[in-house]
Formats: C-alpha cells, sequence, structure tokens
C-alpha cells in the first residue's frame, strides 16, 4: 500500500527520495512527503502527487544526505497535508514514515495525553511516534533503544523508517507484516518499500523479516530483532533491472505490460515446459510433488485478480488431475476456523508476495499443518520466503495497478502444475499430454496474434466509453475469465460491471438487460458453446448489446453478435490465456477516452500490506 523510501550517503537526499517516490506511486496513495537532515530536521508535505509535492520543494529545497520520504494510502485520517507522512510528535526532534496499522493505537494513545501529550494528527502513525519520544526522554536513553521497546509495545503491522536530527549519520527501519529492504552500494544505504525505487543505483539488497529493525549507517548496517538479538543476514542480488520499470515509450505502463505477455508467457515455460520431452519441470516444488498428487485436497488462496487465476487452475487440476480442489478468498480463510490439516496442501497466488490477507492464510495453514505452496512474481518476497516450496511467475515488474501478465502468468504456472499432476497420476497419457504441452508452448504466438489484429476493439470502446454499466458472461473455463473482465473494467475507468456464470444470468442479471446494456460473450469453449449460443439468443431477446469473444469459425456466436473479436483457437483449458486479453484491452481503452489514471486509478494500491 503505502510506499516507504530512505537514503543516507553522499547525494543530495531529497533528489533520491523523490525520484524514489515517483517510482512507488503504482503502489496506490493519497499524499507524500519528506524528511531530510541537515543540522535540523525538515519535514515537506503534500496532497495528492509527487509532482505536487516535488513542487513545493522548489520554492523550499531540502538539503542534506539523509531523509526519509512516503506516499500514504489513508487508512486513519482522510488524506490531507496535515495527516500525511512522515510524523513528528512534540520537540519535533525526529520524524518517522509508517506503513500499517497500529491496532491498539487509540489505548496508547490515551496513555500518552495523560502523560501531557496532545495530538496534531486522526493517524495512528503519529501515536507511535509520540510513544517514541515519551520513551526517549522520559528514560533518558539511546533513540535506538527508544525506537526498539515503542514497537515491542504495538499491536498491528509496520514497515517504518525514521531519522532524528541528533543521529544525522544514521536511519532507522523496522517491519513487521509490511515489506522493507535495504539497499547497499559501498558507502550510501537505502531503505524501500520494494526494489523498484532503489534498482537505479544497487542490485544488492537485505530484506528484513517480522520484527526485526536495521540501523543504517554511511558506512555499515547492523539487524536485530526488536527483542534485541543480533541477526546475521544474507545480502540478496535483484533480478530486475532499470529497463523493466520504464514505459519504454508506450504511453501508460498497463499497455506496455499488456503487449509484454507474448515474452512473460513464454518466460514463464522457459526450461519448464519441455516439449521434446513431453513433460513439465518445475524445480521449485520438485520436493512436495508426492505431497501434492496425494494431499486429500489442494486449497488455494488468493485475493482479487489471483482469485481469478486459482478459479481457472480449480477448473485445470479437476480437469487435467482429478483433483479435489478448493477455492477459498484469502481474506475469509482464517476467520472460518478452516479445516485444513497435515493431509492438506495450500497453494497460495500472490504477485507481490507481500499480499497481508495471503500471508495470513498461509500462516494459519501452516499452524495448522499444511504443506504451504508459493505462486509469486517477486524473488525474495515474504511468500517465498514463507512457504514450503513454490514457483516463480518470472512475468518481470508489474507496475500498472490493474494486474495483466502478472494474471496470464500465474494461470500458466497453474496449467504447468495441473499437467505435471495428472500425468504423475496417469489421468492424462502420454498421448494427451504430447498435445496439451503442444497447445500450451503455441500460446505465446497466439497473444501475439491478437494484439497485432485489435483494431476493432479500439472502435468499440468508443462506442461504450460512457455506458454505465457492462455485464460479463463466461461458461466453465471462462467464468473466471468473466469476473476478471468486469474486474478490469471497474478499476480502471470506474464503470459498474458484473462477471457471471452464463445460465446464472436468468437468475436475476437478466432483468438488467436493455437496449443500453453491453454484454460480453466469451464463447471460446467447444464444450460449451451451444449452451453460450442459448445464452446470446437471450440477451438478443432483450435488445442487449453483445460483444463476443469467439474463434473466427464459430459461425452461431459470430452471426448472432453486435461485435465479434476473434481469437485463435486453443484447447478448452488454455482459452483463459486468449479470451482474457481483449477484455484487458477493452478496459485500457474505455479508460483512457474517458482519460482516468489508467496506471494509479483512484482508491487502489498495487499491493494490499494492510488487511
Amino acid at each position: 500500500m503505502c510506499g516507504i523510501v530512505g537514503y543516507i550517503g553522499d547525494q543530495k537526499a531529497s533528489d533520491v527520495i523523490i525520484k524514489g517516490l515517483k517510482r512507488l506511486e503504482y503502489r496506490g496513495y493519497d499524499s507524500a512527503g519528506i524528511a531530510t537532515l541537515n543540522g535540523k530536521l525538515l519535514i515537506k508535505k503534500s496532497v495528492g502527487k509527487v509532482a505536487a509535492l516535488e513542487e513545493n520543494l522548489t520554492n523550499s529545497a531540502l538539503d542534506g544526505n539523509a531523509g526519509i520520504g512516503h506516499t500514504r494510502w489513508a487508512t486513519h485520517g482522510e488524506p490531507n497535508d496535515v495527516n500525511a507522512h512522515p510524523h513528528t510528535a512534540q520537540h519535533k526532534k525526529f520524524a518517522l514514515v509508517h506503513n500499517g496499522i497500529i491496532e491498539n493505537y487509540d489505548v496508547l494513545k490515551k496513555q500518552l495525553e495523560q502523560k501531557g501529550h496532545s495530538f496534531a494528527t486522526q493517524t495512528d502513525t503519529e501515536v507511535l511516534a509520540h510513544l517514541i519520544e515519551e520513551i526517549h526522554e522520559s528514560e533518558t536513553m539511546d533513540f535506538e533503544k527508544a525506537v526498539q521497546l515503542a514497537l515491542n509495545q504495538v499491536q498491528g503491522t509496520f514497515g517504518i523508517a525514521v531519522v532524528h536530527q541528533d543521529y544525522p549519520d544514521m536511519l532507522i527501519a523496522a517491519r513487521r507484516g509490511s515489506p522493507l529492504l535495504i539497499g547497499i552500494n559501498g558507502s550510501e544505504h537505502f531503505i524501500a518499500s520494494d526494489a523498484s525505487p532503489i534498482i537505479e543505483f544497487t542490485n544488492k539488497v537485505v530484506y528484513l523479516d517480522d520484527d526485526e529493525m536495521a540501523i543504517i549507517r554511511n558506512d555499515s548496517y547492523e539487524v536485530k530483532t526488536i527483542k534485541d538479538v543480533p541477526l546475521t543476514k544474507s545480502v540478496h542480488e535483484l533480478a530486475m533491472s532499470l529497463e523493466q520499470i520504464e514505459k519504454g515509450g508506450y504511453e501508460h505502463f498497463m499497455l506496455k505490460e499488456i503487449y509484454e505477455q507474448p515474452q512473460t508467457i513464454a518466460d514463464c515455460m522457459r526450461g519448464r515446459l519441455m516439449v521434446d520431452e513431453n513433460r513439465i519441470q518445475l524445480g521449485g516444488i520438485e520436493a512436495v510433488v508426492d505431497k501434492i498428487t496425494n494431499a486429500n485436497r489442494l486449497i488455494i488462496a488468493a485475493c482479487g485478480t489471483s482469485w481469478h487465476a486459482a478459479l481457472v487452475g480449480e477448473y485445470m487440476f479437476e480437469y487435467l488431475a482429478k483433483k479435489r480442489v478448493e477455492v477459498e478468498y484469502a481474506s475469509e480463510f482464517r476467520y472460518q476456523d478452516p479445516l485444513v490439516d497435515e493431509n492438506d496442501v495450500l497453494l497460495v497466488i500472490s504477485q507481490s508476495g507481500e499480499t497481508a490477507d495471503t500471508l495470513a492464510a498461509l500462516r494459519e495453514a501452516k499452524k495448522r499443518g499444511a504443506t504451504v505452496i508459493g505462486i509469486c512474481n517477486v524473488v525474495g518476497s515474504t511468500i517465498a520466503r514463507e512457504t514450503d516450496a513454490g514457483v516463480y511467475t518470472h512475468a518481470g515488474p508489474e507496475i500498472g495497478v490493474a494486474s495483466t501478465k502478472a494474471f496470464t502468468a500465474q494461470v500458466v504456472v497453474l496449467a504447468m502444475m495441473a499437467l505435471q499432476i495428472g500425468l504423475r497420476k496417469g489421468t492424462i497419457d502420454e498421448e494427451q499430454m504430447r498435445e496439451l504441452i503442444r497447445h500450451l508452448d503455441e500460446v505465446p504466438e497466439k497473444v501475439d496474434q491478437i494484439l497485432n489484429n485489435q483494431d476493432n476493439i479500439k472502435e468499440l470502446s468508443k462506442l461504450f466509453t460512457y455506458a454505465p454499466n457492462f455485464l460479463y458472461l463466461g461458461r466453465s473455463y471462462n467464468f473466471p475469465v468473466a469476473l476478471e473482465g468486469a474486474l478490469k473494467l471497474k478499476e480502471i475507468s470506474y464503470i459498474h460491471a458484473e462477471g457471471y456464470p452464463a445460465a446464472e444470468m436468468k437468475h436475476g442479471p437478466i432483468a438488467l438487460i436493455d437496449q443500453h446494456m453491453p454484454v460480453v460473450v466469451i464463447a471460446a469453449t467447444d464444450h460449451t458453446n451451444e449452451k453460450m449460443v442459448s445464452n446470446i439468443e437471450e440477451v438478443r431477446a432483450r435488445k442487449g448489446r453483445i460483444i463476443s469473444i469467439t474463434n473466427s469459425n464459430n459461425g452461431d456466436v459470430n452471426r448472432l453478435s453486435e461485435f465479434s473479436i476473434t481469437i485463435p483457437h486453443t484447447h478448452d483449458c488454455f482459452s483463459p490465456l486468449l479470451t482474457v486479453i481483449p477484455l484487458q484491452l477493452i478496459a485500457y481503452y474505455i479508460a483512457v477516452n474517458r482519460q482516468c489514471d489508467v496506471d494509479k486509478p483512484r482508491n487502489l494500491a498495487k499491493s494490499v500490506t494492510v488487511e
């Protein structure tokens, strides 16, 4: 959610931090701020974009070689200049930025008010700043120790960075449940919520784990627990480049990432889809393949777009591996007293590897004895570190808030897992495996064909730019794609849209259909085609505007549709990898036509790291 950047070194800290904050804008935010040290503590904050903060700095530049910055996604207190981070306490000697939620802030606030503290903001973060000041000044102890003791008193989640004017050569960082890493580059060090702000300067990082804190200086750093236990941490090398987080000539990151999908799907399969050998090789789960094969249940937990990928995976596992699968919202999993034990496997899916609810599901399942496997995109993320095994999607950094290439990569991983388990169980034979692998291997080329023939998508997007509602219908493998298409449109164009299994239309949504209702029908699976034709007839009878996603040889669907977007043919179970592409483009072009902020839609964050 919120973004944190910190710097200490030889450069002008404000320049590094502002650049870093711009690279964190994709995480979603409503205000931004910065604090630097230059003999004294200097703070600037502004509601709105980082550009507004930067403009504020031109009139009052913040000098100094150490500082912290923040982009805020409001939880406690409305978005405004006062509630923006960094926050300080009564004596204004130090500044603190925070991602997360202090759950016991109200109790702490009342205790501090009884001791004479007065508060200027509505935020939970300011309470932590006052608590640190109270401990530091009343106990007359080192500032580092005061931060440590304060963190032991808070309940909830935090990723924090702190600077103090009396300690100009020191930054403090700590985390619990909110990602934070340290970048290392000789005599300069960085703090960041993710790698994007620092990849320009270094590819060497140390990941903080829960209840760890770092004391960082120009030429050194040390890591310890908040219980004061010294730690030795491994230095990791980032598997990303600066070019990957630049737009590369595209108008928006989202469009770039849509067009990257032929390559990202191929990258996801490279070295894993062994066409000549007629097998799948997923090294990350090799040690637990037998466990997956023999598990009583495979439970998949995820949120948002990843949950839609999980639903596609359910169909794949049940068809290819005859495996019993349950798909859960990660946000609900631990609150339903899940009946999970050592005979179950939980598969968690998260693009960032830091999704708070998905992490909570992971930990709950492990506590109950289940084997936990992860599918994520970010190497070194918390999910990657805490699962028993897993598979990276290798989709590269995804900057656009509305997920595109991460979805298709997740579906590809699920497809490969289902194929591997199916062959192992004997539910698919060698000949079937050869045909399925061939179809999957052809997907990148077929996605490229769709992307190279999408002029009609632009045109129909113009026609429906100001439609108040959309309905998306699909069956079988493409029911989750209907959900995903509706979500994409909602996320970036702010048009109300709903996805349904096509047969459910008669159980309520059909009442909404009239001559003003665009209905997107995903009719690209052979075994449900006759039923989809019937659904289209029902929409036509009520004068609905039909946009179909189908194969070029599907004469009945093409004849009945006002607009028909054709895609190449593939095996039914892999059709979501093709049908989702036009839906991504429809959402994108409608949002552009409506002059929406495509990459940073309102109220949304790329990585939901608070519950």
